[in-house]
């Protein structure tokens, strides 16, 4: 039997990506308060975790702005949060994107986001190609279709990219019960 590579999130190397929960656009997804509450829990633990945060927006001035519960957690004029406006599907062919997730000196993306067949998954397919462990944070995403969402994860597995939870996610950053943030972390969860 052959080793599976199978990296764990680390708080430490672990960088938050929420991809494109836009206003116009979030509303039309299969079970869009999933993706909020979860994209939401994600972006609190990063925060508390001191987790860089970084929120894009597929063509703004069409599909609105991040939506309120996201932008509640990650405040554009805080320091560990970093937004960018893109007309690429993937993130990791935005130029201005890559050279802060580069500077950052990071080299795990987690992400969550919409939609998750399109700039979910281009994102991912091209940040795994880069030599990023990837970890899509499955109940943090979603698609119009539920079908298009299980071939986005069918594709992002046989590519090598890590489908997780929220909970694993949250998890995983904090390591141990240990971790200074365990308490509020759990309040997350509950």
């Amino acid at each position: 039997m052959s080793e599976v590579y199978a990296p764990m999130m680390g708080g430490d190397q672990s960088v938050l990506i929420v991809i494109d929960v836009q206003e116009r656009l979030c509303p039309v997804m299969n079970d869009p308060r999933r993706v909020l509450m979860n994209g939401a829990r994600l972006v609190r633990a990063a925060r508390i975790l001191g987790l860089p945060v970084v929120v894009t927006e597929q063509y703004p001035k069409g599909l609105g702005p991040t939506m309120h519960d996201i932008r509640a957690e990650a405040p554009r004029d805080a320091a560990d949060c970093a937004y960018f406006e893109k007309l690429t599907f993937s993130i990791a062919a935005d130029p201005p994107v890559m050279a802060h997730l580069d500077g950052l000196g990071r080299r795990q993306a987690v992400i969550c986001g919409i939609e998750m067949h399109v700039c979910v998954l281009q994102s991912a397919l091209r940040l795994r190609a880069r030599g990023w462990d990837v970890f899509v944070v499955a109940d943090a995403c979603s698609s119009r279709l539920p079908e298009s969402e299980e071939a986005a994860r069918t594709r992002m597995v046989a590519a090598g990219i890590q489908p997780v939870t929220t909970e694993m996610a949250l998890f995983e950053w904090l390591e141990s019960k240990e971790n200074p943030a365990f308490k509020t972390i759990m309040d997350l969860i509950r």
